[in-house]
């Protein structure tokens, strides 16, 4: 007799931890007797038939995904509308499924690709065509609720502060006067912006300011918090996250909205601030745009990261198994000193297409800044370090060739 078969995918923007989660998937597969195909570019090559035999792969390979960045099997921003919406795509979803007898699947994503794989939940009783659909977290933007934490966020605020903090002292070398910009991801939140607070151990150290999406940005008090930074400390470093809005709403830079993905493109608030404080102070700011490196950024992940990146991969297999469909493995935070979680069972259809924002709690009373609670929050999802294999000096990542159906 056959063994059950799963499909697995990757949505959505990469991570450095995104294949941990894969390898954890595989491995508990393995060991539990569920046969595994991959679909090469989420969801497009879902629908496409485009799959991988996982299961011709060896188990040296598979441990290979614990330490590489990016997604292996290739990511999209595709998804698949509602049954009333996109019937077609149902029909041939189900068509592809039954072609390779896979009546199990896993969406590894975010907010948007957990809103998707809760319409896929309802598959059968819409296709009359038997399958299991279980979540795996991935996000750096932090941003999904039911979860106290997504797996990607602790390797990339360990980036973005390790690198302020280098920052901070080049700045410091250089003499006084100096205004350093960094541009952290955060369409709507500002976990990752918030981050970089975590590389100051005292006040005149980086970062100075924080702006967050949070926040309304006002030009005047901003301006004001500058002129304080540099009197008292002769620097002022500044971590902007790329969606703060003004007092309407409006985010202070936008370009053209996706028309693949439906979210706004944003860039360019480091260079705005940049302009602003030139045009009003006569200071020429450095502007640092990190972009695709805080969650690239493979060579100094968080091993806390990657460790709940593997477990969330695991446990969504032992669900499936167990027969559950409509839900995400979650993270519970039980203390943060010393850090203690657990995985919980979350409803898909509470997390789908949703966001979770910084809460006040966490944000400074100035609004440039964060709290004592905000850091024992973020510490923890930043202990340890995976360091990848080096070769020849640099991170020997190999890429796996996976074998197409």
């Amino acid at each position: 007799m056959s063994k059950p078969r799963a499909v697995y995918l990757q949505s959505g923007g990469p991570t450095a931890v995104l294949n941990a989660s894969a390898q954890g998937a595989i491995e508990t597969a393995r060991q539990r007797g569920l046969s595994m195909y991959g679909a090469f570019d989420g969801l497009a090559g879902l629908l496409d038939g485009r799959l991988c035999d996982i299961d011709a792969v060896s188990d040296e390979a598979i441990a290979q995904l614990a330490f590489m960045p990016g997604g292996s099997f290739g990511v999209s921003r595709r998804m698949i509308g509602s049954f009333a919406e996109a019937g077609d795509d149902w029909r041939r979803l189900r068509e592809v499924l039954a072609r390779h007898d896979i009546h199990y699947l896993l969406v590894n994503g975010g907010n948007g690709s957990l809103g998707c794989a809760e319409r896929l939940a309802e598959f059968e009783r819409h296709m009359g065509y038997p399958l299991k659909v279980v979540g795996i977290p991935k996000t750096i933007d932090n941003d999904l609720v039911g979860t106290d934490n997504s797996p990607g966020y602790g390797s990339s605020a360990k980036f973005l502060a390790s690198a302020m903090r280098e920052v901070g002292l080049d700045m410091t070398s250089m003499g006084w006067g100096r205004v350093f910009i960094m541009e952290t991801m955060g369409r709507h939140t500002g976990w990752l912006a918030a981050a970089c607070a975590a590389a100051a151990r005292n006040e005149r150290e980086a970062p100075h300011l924080l702006l967050l999406p949070e926040v309304a940005f006002d030009a005047e008090r901003f301006l004001a918090a500058v002129d304080d930074r540099l009197a008292r400390f002769g620097q002022c470093a500044i971590a902007v996250a790329e969606g703060i809005t003004d007092a309407d709403g409006r985010f202070v830079a936008e370009a053209k909205k996706s028309e693949v993905y439906g979210h706004e493109q944003l860039g360019g608030a480091g260079h705005w601030i940049a302009q602003l404080l030139l045009r009003e102070r006569g200071i020429s700011a450095h502007v640092a745009q990190v972009d695709y490196l805080q969650r690239a950024g493979g060579h100094l992940g968080s091993s806390m990261d990657v460790r709940q990146a593997y477990i969330m991969g695991e446990r969504a297999v032992e669900w499936l198994l167990a027969g559950k469909s409509g839900v995400m493995a979650g993270i519970k935070r039980i203390q943060d000193h010393p850090y203690c979680w657990d995985v919980v069972e979350v409803p898909l259809s509470e997390v789908g297409d949703q966001e979770k924002r910084l809460p006040p709690e966490f944000i400074g009373a100035d609004g440039f800044s964060v709290t004592p609670a905000f850091l024992d929050y973020v510490r923890p999802l930043m202990e340890g370090e995976r360091i990848p294999p080096f070769k020849d000096g640099l991170p020997d990542y190999r890429p796996i060739a996976w074998p197409k159906v």
